[in-house]
Order: structure tokens, then C-alpha cells, then sequence
């Protein structure tokens, strides 16, 4: 995990110059604040609607895919919107699927798109994220509703895909964090289980229509196996929600508080089996594989689910 470096341009920017070093063909893509008039939206900050109006944000967001070699066959885009993103991904994918939860804005889609819909190159489903069934996608680039980010990640993480995503800049961080940071935390360890995933690129207020409230931030994630291995992984990442909601706690106290969380129906016998060393730091300061030692512990001897 890691926070990747700025590229040289910033926000601003001749868009023409953006359009040559990423788009080959050259194309004329949609105009982001003409798509928004043709929709009839404003945006609704009370719906999680904030626009991704900025054309140089836009254009580099398939960039950050294709620059590392990702799979663009089929892209995934989470929060369609009006399309300003989309139309860029059509750009350089064979295939894009959008989920649009908003029946309206699905709707446009469904118009604006016609063309590309009806060459099979485009589909709109309507719902929610993390309800709707996921395509077999090879990549995800989105511009996510930032109130379901974190339900977003944890569903998407485990597709193994590489993902570039827009995120509120403090969960960017979050994601990111290493172990004695402070914002060190479950989706750290959780994100750095599936990925290697960095920070590419700060996103300011302006880039978006209505501005949000908070930065924001692109990251990037590439799938890999981890260096340690668990016995179960949806009883690892049980283990790792429960201890994390004592994050205050030394872990021997976390592993017998928490043990309606992780299923743990022994918790002394697993305390009693783990190191000293592990048991008396918080979760803060835990690496990934120490998670996994304990959680292999926890597993062996403390009886989950029974």
C-alpha cells in the first residue's frame, strides 16, 4: 500500500493536451455540463449525486487503467451518472457495463447511449451496487457514490480485477494506511489483503458539480495474493471487523470482547494459544500477517460457529 505521485498535470489544463497524450483516436467525447443539460439534473448532494464535470479528471481516469496494462475487455462502471465517464471508457474498452441505481438517470443512459447500446458495446442496469449481480468484468473505473465507498470496496476488492475509483480523500487514506498510521484501519488491512493500491491522484471540490463538501482522491488497485495465508477468508475478515471495533484495546481484550462479531465460541483457548507479543498491541499497530496469525489461531483452537 502506497500513495502514488501526482501526475505533472494538475487539475487545470488545455484539454486539447490532455486528449493527445490519452486518447490515440482523437475522438470528440461528450461534454460533461452538456450531458447534465440534456438530462435535466442538477445533482443532489442529499441523493450522494456530485457530478465528475472536470474533462482533464475524466480523461485520465481510463488512463490509470491502461497505463499498468489492465484488462479493458470489459470495464465495470459503478455510478454511471450522465455518462461523462462512460463515454471516456467506450474510448478504450470493447465492452462497458454501468450500474445506475437512479431510474432516471438510467433512462438517459439508455438514450444517449442508444448507438452504443445497440452495438452491444454498452449496458445500463438499473440498481443498487451492491445488490444488483456483477458482470464477469476485467476492470472497474468509477466515480463511486461516496456514501456506499466503503460497502462498494469490500464488495469489489474480492473480484481480484484491477480497479481505478474515486473516493472521499480520507478514505483514500484509509485505504492506503500502513500499520502505526492513524487512520490505520480494517479497510487498510482488508484492501491491502487483495491489492496493492496507491493514491494516483488528488481530486479538489471543483472538479465536481455540486462540489462536495470534502477532497477527494483517485486510487488505484492491482490484485495479488497475499504473503501470508488464512484458514478461512470469511472468517479472517469476520475476525478482522470484530477486533477492529476495540482498536483501543490490546488484542487479548479484543479477541474476548468481541466474540459476537467473530463467532468465536472458545475465545480463552485461543488467547491462551497466541503469542504474548500479539496479544498486547491494538489493531493499530497489528501488520496484515500478524492478523493472519492470530486469525489462523482464533480458527484452530477457539472453535468458531459452534
Amino acid at each position: 500500500m502506497s500513495n502514488g505521485t501526482q501526475p505533472d498535470e494538475g487539475s487545470g489544463g488545455d484539454k486539447s493536451d490532455t486528449e493527445e497524450s490519452h486518447d490515440p483516436d482523437q475522438r470528440e467525447f461528450r461534454d460533461p455540463d452538456q450531458l447534465r443539460v440534456r438530462a435535466g439534473v442538477r445533482g443532489d448532494p442529499g441523493r450522494d449525486q456530485h457530478f465528475l464535470i472536470d474533462d482533464r479528471v475524466l480523461h485520465r481516469l481510463p488512463a490509470y487503467a491502461t497505463s499498468i496494462g489492465a484488462d479493458t475487455g470489459h470495464i465495470l462502471e459503478v455510478g454511471g451518472g450522465t455518462g461523462a465517464l462512460t463515454d471516456r471508457l467506450l474510448a478504450v474498452a470493447d465492452r462497458v457495463t454501468v450500474i445506475e441505481q437512479d431510474t432516471d438517470l438510467a433512462g438517459f443512459l439508455h438514450e444517449e447511449f442508444a448507438a452504443e447500446i445497440a452495438a452491444d458495446r454498452l449496458r445500463v442496469r438499473t440498481g443498487n451496487a451492491l445488490d444488483v449481480a456483477l458482470p464477469a468484468f476485467t476492470c472497474s473505473v468509477s466515480n463511486l457514490p461516496y456514501g456506499i465507498s466503503s460497502e462498494i470496496a469490500f464488495r469489489l476488492l474480492p473480484e481480484g480485477r484491477p480497479m481505478v475509483l474515486t473516493f472521499q480523500k480520507e478514505f483514500a487514506r484509509r485505504m492506503t494506511a500502513a500499520p502505526g498510521d492513524d487512520e490505520y484501519s480494517r479497510l487498510s488491512v482488508t484492501a491491502g489483503h487483495y491489492a496493492d493500491v496507491e493514491i494516483v491522484e488528488p481530486v479538489p471540490p471543483e472538479a465536481f458539480e455540486p462540489q462536495p463538501a470534502v477532497d477527494s482522491a483517485v486510487v488505484r488497485t492491482l490484485p495479488r495474493d497475499p504473503e501470508y495465508e488464512v484458514p478461512d477468508e470469511s472468517f479472517f475478515m469476520e475476525f478482522l471487523r470484530a477486533v477492529f471495533t476495540q482498536r483501543r484495546k490490546t488484542m487479548r481484550n479484543a479477541i474476548r470482547n468481541t466474540t459476537h462479531i467473530s463467532g468465536l465460541d472458545d475465545a480463552e483457548s485461543a488467547v491462551g494459544a497466541a503469542p504474548e507479543d500479539l496479544l498486547n498491541k491494538r489493531a493499530g499497530d497489528l501488520t496484515p500477517a500478524a492478523f493472519a496469525r492470530l486469525a489462523t489461531i482464533a480458527w484452530e483452537v477457539g472453535e468458531p460457529g459452534q
